[in-house]
């Protein structure tokens, strides 16, 4: 019998996780030819979140948990339940419930006729800010021109990942993640399932506008270098501009015999390209802090407990 891995990152969801845990439970019972296993990663939760996942282990055994030493983030959490699924594939979901485990027999077919990555694409996004849905286009459609690397649009992390994926996504031990590049890096097999995102059934989200921002800037520093090449791309026009204004200057002055005020042409020119180079410092900056970062070559994530088992946080 094929055992089937939902990993589900956990942080603040006490509110969401009863009606979670009753919805699952219906899914495990309509597919009885396959083994399950729930695994919570809780992300340093303040509320209830790990006591209510406990008390669901002492009920059902198929619910596992990772329990955080502290907040590492939903990227790390991700790692984490990779690095301790067990199953022959994984299922990526949020506790929330925004990603309905009614999909996920359709996901399970597909993986059975040969798919490594069923992906699920959301058709509408409920309960979401027309702001948030128009800055996530455009950061797909940003992203998608700055990296070779194809990136499946409208796409959070519910899906289901073969065995093979699994084991080449716990290769990549960055510290700066974003795993839904990574899904396209590692390429395999890809099949894509459409569905209607439902609204939060409980609490609110954990990702405002900051996270969402970080977010976005580990993804493109993460999986292009193409930034870096942006000082050659301002360049070359900078320097057309600059000539074809040096011409201007000197034909006017000669043609015309009009003085041009050297100071208002001086204090532009200190402005313009003071301004460029603040912009460039900063996308070195970028990509510096994430070299700092790696080269520390910390563990991703320290864990408290595994099961009720303490953790000695071996090297994964």
């Amino acid at each position: 019998m094929k055992k089937i891995s939902i990993i589900i990152p956990a942080y603040n969801e006490e509110e969401a996780l009863p009606i979670l845990y009753e919805r699952m439970k219906k899914l495990m019972e309509d597919m009885t030819n396959y083994e399950f296993e729930i695994l919570f990663v809780n992300d340093g939760s303040k509320d209830e979140t790990i006591e209510i996942i406990k008390k669901l282990r002492e009920e059902d055994e198929r619910i596992c948990y990772v329990d955080f030493s502290r907040n590492f983030g939903k990227e790390i959490a991700m790692i984490a339940g990779l690095d301790y699924a067990t199953g022959d594939c994984v299922i990526f979901m949020d506790a929330d419930l925004q990603d309905p485990p009614e999909l996920v027999p359709e996901l399970v077919k597909y993986w059975e006729e040969g798919y490594d990555d069923v992906y699920a694409k959301r058709k509408s996004r409920k309960g979401e800010t027309w702001l948030k849905k128009f800055t996530s286009s455009m950061y797909y459609k940003v992203l998608q021109h700055l990296t070779k690397v194809e990136i499946q649009r409208d796409t959070g992390d519910f899906r289901l990942l073969d065995r093979r994926c699994v084991n080449a996504l716990k290769k990549l031990r960055e510290s700066q993640r974003n795993t839904k590049s990574m899904f396209s890096w590692i390429g395999y097999k890809k099949k894509e399932v459409l569905y209607d995102r439902d609204p939060r059934v409980a609490g609110t989200t954990k990702w405002n506008y900051m996270k969402l921002a970080d977010l976005a800037i580990d993804g493109i520093t993460s999986f292009t270098t193409s930034p870096l090449r942006l000082s050659t791309f301002i360049a070359i026009p900078t320097f057309m501009v600059l000539f074809v204004y040096f011409v201007y200057v000197i034909a006017k002055s000669i043609l015309i015999h009009e003085a041009i005020q050297a100071y208002q042409a001086i204090i532009l020119l200190i402005l313009f390209f003071s301004g460029i180079q603040i912009l460039l410092f900063g996308i070195i900056g970028e990509y510096l802090g994430r070299i700092f970062n790696e080269t520390k070559n910390r563990p991703l994530y320290l864990v408290n407990e595994y099961n009720g088992e303490r953790e000695m946080n071996e090297e994964k």
